[in-house]
């Protein structure tokens, strides 16, 4: 039995529209060595180019562009390990207003800079001891912040999915979708526009295998809580799935496959080597499942979110060298 989504198909049009002229409309790169190797027709559609290097100031603009103008003047917060929060931060600059970000302490100092860059503050945490969720929470209502949550919010969920509804305006109908897992907010805007327009298609999510808190929740029917990952993938190192998006990935989600560090790590040299692009360890792991042959049922033609490329030379090139 189905339910109600909380967030739906009209939403996400409402969303392209609200982005339109303000998000990047990203390009969908195509390459033959690639479609040889795995025997498929594949389009990549890369968030790598996105505003703040990801896919997330699609979500961070579009919840925090339907805040009331009050909230505006007192600001937003919001809690992330880096992506999130350079995307609020720069959100929160195109909208006139602040920010104020909870970071990790062991955020890559390169998204650390960046979202300070954007004009925001910077409060860290210890990942590994304190949750983020309350900690956030109460620093917004401390001071009187609006929140938005880097996944679990159905405006952001909403501003995600236009991603993928740019990438079936390209190509058509699609056999797969591949998009990265972490908290399941791209997933899960990606198959709802997957499964509105093509009904039949195959949406796949992918996980770090140290970090597979969804892949374990999908399974047992319910939200699944494991230690914190580490992980290379710092921006899929969470412990549990939202709420929110699991509710929709339940439904909606077909699988979800596990890479290895060391396979992410290789999807990132082929995707530097052969297709002239640089992702970071979190963006590379859609494409590190297709490589590893991890997606059954040989589809002929997929599509894969590439969700970013905030990475640091010095960061890339240690990965790189293993």
């Amino acid at each position: 039995m189905t339910t109600a989504l909380p967030v739906t198909f009209d939403d996400i049009r409402e969303s392209a529209a609200r982005l339109h002229g303000i998000a990047h409309r990203t390009p969908v790169l195509t390459s033959r060595t690639l479609n040889a190797l795995v025997g498929a027709e594949v389009f990549i559609k890369c968030e790598n180019f996105q505003r703040i290097g990801a896919f997330k100031f699609r979500g961070a603009y579009n919840a925090a562009a339907q805040l009331t103008s009050e909230q505006l003047v007192k600001g937003i917060a919001a809690y992330s390990s880096g992506n999130h929060a350079q995307a609020t931060a720069l959100a929160a600059r195109e909208l006139g207003t602040s920010a104020v970000i909870l970071m990790p302490e062991d955020a890559p100092q390169s998204k650390k800079e960046a979202t300070a860059g954007y004009g925001a503050e910077i409060v860290t945490y210890d990942r590994y001891s304190q949750d983020r969720t309350k900690l956030g929470e109460a620093l917004a209502a401390e001071r009187g912040l609006a929140l938005i949550p880097p996944y679990d919010h159905p405006h952001v969920i909403a501003g995600q999915g236009t991603a993928a509804l740019e990438l079936f305006e390209e190509t058509g109908e699609l056999d797969t979708l591949i998009a990265p897992v972490g908290g399941g907010g791209l997933i899960a805007g990606s198959a709802i526009t997957a499964k509105t327009l093509h009904p039949a298609i195959t949406v796949i999510g992918v996980e770090p295998a140290d970090g597979d808190d969804t892949k374990r929740s999908l399974e047992a029917g319910e939200r699944i809580t494991i230690p914190v990952p580490r992980t290379l993938a710092d921006g899929q190192a969470l412990p549990t799935p939202g709420e929110i998006t699991f509710a929709i990935n339940q439904q909606l989600v077909d699988g979800i496959a596990l890479v290895s560090d060391d396979e992410i790590r290789n999807a990132m040299c082929f995707a530097s080597e052969r297709l002239k692009i640089v992702l970071e360890p979190s963006g590379a792991t859609a494409l590190a499942a297709l490589l590893a042959g991890h997606i059954d049922n040989h589809p002929r033609r997929i599509g894969i979110i590439a969700s970013g490329g905030n990475i640091n030379t010095q960061r890339f090139t240690d990965i790189i060298n293993g």
